[in-house]
């Protein structure tokens, strides 16, 4: 029976109707994924406001271990289960914070979602049901990634999905985007077009029905009669609503309706931008990007710069950020210019000159990405801050821009500048100011040499320098991470992986972290859970492209040629030009006796990588099959030069000896009979020494 049901109409009401006609397990909640009403996880912190009490008695851990979903989609739950923040970008003002969520942050709290409602339903009994979320083309990012995940997994067995949306086609978030709801809905989903029902009556008030929708309704004679209303009337409106709205204790709203109301309001400028600025930095705060770009832009333009400057700066410098972590670096720029444009505060150009410089340095592209601009933008910020007045600031800011530089000179393959540029803002901090001041920053600067140090190889005193952060701030994930990471370098495998465990104990689940453990416990010799590890990542990114090759080489050790070709085929959509992958593909090609297409995947692998040691050792073996002695000799003799192995000097042997050179194989066979106790090659090797002396 299909799971995934996608119902396609361009009225809520034809989609319930379409809904009401299939043969599904009960329905267990049904979801208004509109973004107006909530903002980011509209959906999802609906559904667990209306699960939350049972599940927090029912289950507890799950409540602790999931913290940082529950919180992050369901401000509301503050106070009923354990704080997801004790980590120092909690406790400093916000003017001091420099550092935030990935990203990807959004990725892995959908999965940890998936995590919890599979959980929690293996505890409920009573069978599957059925989820169904409305609205889906006006989600937000945030909760397009959690339908999209809940469509993908297969790990929630008793979960029926059904997505409703319009039918004009699903578009997905402006900027980067790791998991779209548009490819994974039309390739998970059964389609459902919906007919139109008949028309019902209309609201007594459909002004007042719109508005009270939130905006979210789809009837057009509503939204006509809306219109209608003179604009002073539609104001009062919102102004009703948001106050009535305001009466809740649920912070959610604040990031959905009352923003939206107050924008629409008497006082778009003022109240409106207030109320989106609280939006942006809420959600900026807690890693929301998409949605705090949103709120920003919104604000932006509702704010007046000549009546209320600080709120424009603010929405301004704040709406640049979190396009650049989006992947929007061109939409930020633009914005910088803007502001340049509209100031000659000195402290303004040089928040601007930095926040450029790092445009150019990280957030662009990397195609795009130009370190002769970046350079040009901090040594500017670097000017600026020295002309500052205040001893302290001036210190921080000198400090703080020479930090962005260093990222710079790492970037252009300069770790050493870099160190020194870092060394020396870590001793004029410790110089020039107290003990507790910027206590963040000064950390950041430990992590950042830590990793200048790595890069250098230097891996003591990186692992030094991120155990001093760790130690001073032991509940970001990201440290535990970045130990475990040096821990394998190193050779540390045990540790690493406790490392790693820990990360994963205080953070969503994030593919990285299971695949280095999966990684770490083949070096220790435990295959079985290393597969399930990489298996895990793939479930949490079907694209993660090593995970899909270290299980595709496995089952093809282990003879399961249809999975590992699975595995390949779908690694290499992502991959085309991946060597190690059309390794793969050459080895499998070998399987199926398919010889010339394998070796033409083998060839393409030494192209893109001439140091796969495995790639040349097959495409000699081939060669040697084929007779194709001379070519044999060649790829083989290249293998040995980059991985010496009995194998493949066996090989060779056989290419030698039946190319006539006895001699050269009389020496190949001697080497692997050194390391072997291989009968076949001592019996041709008797042979070519017999054959020799007549």
């Amino acid at each position: 029976m299909d799971s995934r049901f996608w119902i396609r109409a361009d009225r809520r009401r034809d989609r319930a109707h379409a809904l009401a006609a299939l043969e599904l397990p009960p329905v267990w909640a049904v979801l208004d994924a509109h973004r107006r009403l909530r903002g980011p996880y509209t959906a999802a912190g609906a559904l667990f406001r209306q699960i939350a009490d049972d599940l927090l008695e029912r289950c507890p851990d799950l409540g602790e271990r999931h913290n940082i979903e529950l919180l992050t989609t369901t401000p509301e739950l503050a106070g009923r289960v354990p704080s997801a923040w004790h980590t120092l970008e909690w406790a400093v003002q916000d003017s001091e914070r420099t550092r935030y969520y990935s990203r990807l942050h959004t990725r892995n709290i959908a999965n940890g979602l998936a995590e919890l409602l599979r959980d929690y339903l293996a505890t409920l009994g009573g069978g599957p049901r059925t989820l169904v979320i409305e609205n889906a083309h006006e989600a937000d990012a945030s909760d397009q990634e959690f339908i999209a995940v809940l469509l993908r997994r297969g790990d929630i067995p008793d979960l029926t999905v059904v997505v409703g949306t319009s039918r004009e086609p699903l578009a997905d978030p402006r900027g980067e985007v790791d998991v779209s709801l548009a490819q994974t809905i039309a390739a998970h989903t059964r389609i459902v077009d919906a007919e139109p029902v008949a028309e019902q009556p209309v609201a007594e008030n459909p002004a007042q029905a719109y508005v009270d929708s939130d905006g979210t309704a789809d009837d057009p004679r509503l939204l006509a009669a809306y219109l209608e209303l003179p604009a002073e009337t539609r104001a009062a409106l919102h102004d009703a609503r948001a106050e009535e709205l305001a009466e809740s204790e649920d912070f959610s709203l604040r990031l959905g309706a009352i923003p939206f109301h107050l924008e629409h309001g008497s006082d778009p400028a003022g109240a409106g931008a207030q109320a989106l600025r609280v939006a942006l930095d809420h959600c900026h705060k807690v890693g929301l990007y998409q949605a705090a770009a949103d709120h920003g832009l919104r604000g932006r333009a509702a704010a007046d710069r000549e009546t209320d400057p600080d709120l424009w700066w603010h929405l301004t410098f704040q709406t640049g950020i979190v396009l650049a972590a989006v992947g929007r670096a061109a939409e930020a720029e633009t914005l910088y210019v803007e502001g340049r444009a509209a100031s000659t505060d000195a402290g303004v150009h040089l928040e601007l000159a930095y926040s450029t410089a790092m445009l150019h340095a990280r957030h662009y592209s990397e195609a795009e990405r130009d370190y002769v601009r970046a350079r040009a933008w901090m040594n500017l910020a670097i000017a600026l801050a020295s002309q500052l007045t205040d001893p302290k600031m001036e210190a921080f800011q000198s400090v703080f821009t020479r930090n962005g530089l260093a990222l710079v000179e790492v970037r252009e393959q300069k770790p050493q500048v870099a160190l020194d540029l870092v060394n020396e803002g870590i001793a004029r901090l410790d110089r020039d100011l107290e003990p507790d001041e910027q206590v963040l920053h000064r950390l950041v600067l430990r992590y950042n040499r830590a990793q200048v140090y790595g890069a250098m190889g230097r891996l003591d005193e990186a692992l030094a320098d991120y155990s001093y952060v760790l130690e001073r701030d032991p509940n970001f994930p990201e440290h535990h991470f970045n130990v475990g990471n040096v821990l394998r370098k190193l050779g540390r495998d045990e540790e690493a992986i406790e490392a790693y465990r820990e990360a994963l104990r205080l953070s969503p689940p994030f593919p990285e972290a299971y695949y280095n453990i999966g990684d770490a416990r083949l070096a220790l010799g435990d295959v079985e859970g290393a597969m399930a590890d990489f298996g895990y990542v793939i479930e949490l990114d079907p694209k993660h492209v090593d995970a899909r090759i270290n299980r595709a080489g496995h089952l093809l050790a282990n003879g399961d040629v249809d999975g590992a070709w699975r595995d390949v085929a779908a690694a290499l959509e992502l991959a085309p030009d991946n060597a190690h992958l059309l390794c793969l593909k050459g080895q499998l090609l070998v399987e199926q006796d398919e010889y010339a297409a394998a070796s033409e995947a083998l060839a393409q692998a030494v192209q893109r990588n001439g140091k796969l040691a495995e790639a040349w050792a097959i495409r000699g073996s081939i060669a040697v099959a084929s007779g194709e002695l001379t070519d044999a000799i060649s790829y083989l003799s290249r293998a040995l030069t980059l991985d010496d192995n009995p194998e493949v000097r066996y090989n060779r042997a056989i290419a030698y000896e039946e190319s006539g050179e006895l001699a050269a194989a009389i020496l190949d066979y001697d080497a692997v009979l050194a390391v072997t106790d291989d009968e076949d090659a001592r019996e041709r090797r008797e042979l070519c020494a017999a054959a020799s002396v007549s």
